[in-house]
């Protein structure tokens, strides 16, 4: 290569998906994106995730409840997630190096109070002074929004871009509202 060292650095994302609990039955490696798990496996009671961070879906097509998932293992996601039927679907979160930055938005279409945000804020309302965040522009780095501070209840995960309403963010529920945010990263602590 002319005399120049070419040095790549790949990091190999798995995560593998059991049809029963505790790892047991047919299972599915997986290492990308996956709209549709039941193409692969009836159903979905455990995963280990091998490396790599994913977010999981209990509805095909990125859908529905999301949880985020680290290395490790889970056998049992029903009871540890809350999830009142299976993974359908997974996304993978690919690892982010540089800054994080995120708009948030009192309202709707970017209306109202606007804060910039740099790092992991607990509660919205009490650092913000804002009663609720309707819509948020999505900068750099990838997020999990919380329904309630404190990082607990249902989970979104956001990647760069708009996000004009709840609907945009993932939420099908038009009341739903986010009171705490997490920047995903390799050393994040969920």
């Amino acid at each position: 290569m002319n005399g120049k060292t070419f040095n790549a650095y790949f990091v190999f994302l798995q995560i593998i998906f059991y049809e029963e609990r505790n790892f047991q039955g047919c299972s599915y490696e997986c290492s990308s994106d996956c709209s549709e798990l039941s193409s692969h496996l009836n159903r979905c009671n455990s995963c280990r995730v091998e490396s790599g961070m994913f977010m999981v879906y209990d509805r095909p097509n990125y859908m529905g409840h999301q949880y985020f998932l680290r290395r490790g293992e889970y056998p049992e996601y029903q009871h540890m997630m809350g999830f009142n039927d299976c993974i359908r679907s997974c996304r993978m979160i690919p690892q982010h190096k540089g800054q994080f930055r995120m708009r948030i938005y009192e309202k709707e279409n970017f209306g109202g109070q606007m804060h910039e945000v740099m790092d992991d804020c607990d509660s919205i309302q009490e650092r913000y002074h804002m009663p609720e965040m309707q819509s948020c522009n999505v900068m750099d780095g990838h997020w999990v929004m919380y329904e309630q501070p404190q990082f607990r209840g249902m989970q979104t995960y956001l990647r760069p871009g708009e996000y004009r309403n709840t609907r945009e963010m993932g939420m099908g529920n038009d009341e739903m509202r986010f009171q705490s945010m997490r920047r995903i990263s390799g050393d994040a602590a969920f």
